[in-house]
């Protein structure tokens, strides 16, 4: 930005039109944690994570259907090609969503807004919202030793907020969209493994007969040059030592 500011001798601020919605937000909701703004922080970064989630289904949706249709696949290889597309664009989704603050990516963003969300309400005070947002940021970063230290601790003054069993959950938001991208990579190495493979290879051989529309024996079942017809009339002529009928 400096760069174009000195080049081109521009003044004032510059308009970044190609930022989401939910980028403005979430920025203006950090920097407010850090002067130590925890009740307008909170809000901002709660409207980054609902405009954030809005855009995600919104990418979602664009996943869906059909842009163009080989003439030369069978059914079946068209309906396996556009199902693993539909899954591996719903999947990029994440990636194509990921912000960019002041020139650099925010990596695993929705954890990263319950992170300061977490924070922002403990400071507030708000022992469920701040549980909640603890067990929200775990779904989608179980290995996080400082986090799992903080749920520790509202374990232990669980009393002091009026805590119940319940609290200790994450938000349904977080649930819903852990649950779905992990049905979203399960489907897809499903398919990757499965729906590229013939009958035989899926079921297994006898299976695969059972299914199939005729007997894969059928090309066995005419006569053929192969097999001499039990109904041939042909007689073999009487020949040397040969005691058998003569057709002479």
């Amino acid at each position: 930005m400096d760069k174009y500011t000195s080049e081109y001798n521009l003044t004032g601020f510059l308009i970044d039109y190609e930022e989401r919605s939910f980028e403005s937000s979430f920025l203006r909701g950090v920097k407010l944690v850090t002067s130590e703004d925890f009740g307008l922080s909170s809000g901002l970064l709660e409207e980054a994570l609902k405009r954030y989630l809005s855009e995600f289904e919104l990418c979602q949706f664009d996943c869906e259907g059909v842009s163009r249709v080989p003439q030369d696949q069978d059914l079946f290889s068209i309906i396996t090609d556009v199902y693993t597309d539909v899954l591996k664009c719903k999947l990029k989704c994440e990636e194509k969503l990921k912000p960019n603050v002041g020139g650099f990516f925010v990596e695993n963003f929705l954890s990263t807004i319950y992170h300061y969300l977490q924070f922002a309400y403990y400071k507030l005070n708000k022992g469920r919202d701040a549980v909640q947002c603890a067990h929200s940021y775990v779904l989608f970063a179980p290995e996080d030793q400082v986090m799992k230290e903080n749920l520790v601790y509202y374990e232990a003054y669980r009393d002091q907020w009026g805590l119940q069993p319940e609290d200790f959950t994450p938000r349904p938001e977080a649930l819903t969209h852990f649950n779905q991208t992990a049905a979203l990579k399960h489907m897809l190495t499903f398919a990757e493994k499965y729906m590229g493979l013939d009958d035989e290879e899926f079921f297994g051989a006898e299976e695969a007969a059972a299914l199939a529309d005729s007997s894969p024996d059928a090309e066995f079942e005419a006569v053929g040059d192969y097999e001499e017809s039990f109904l041939s009339p042909w007689i073999q002529p009487r020949g040397k030592g040969d005691s058998g009928r003569s057709d002479l």
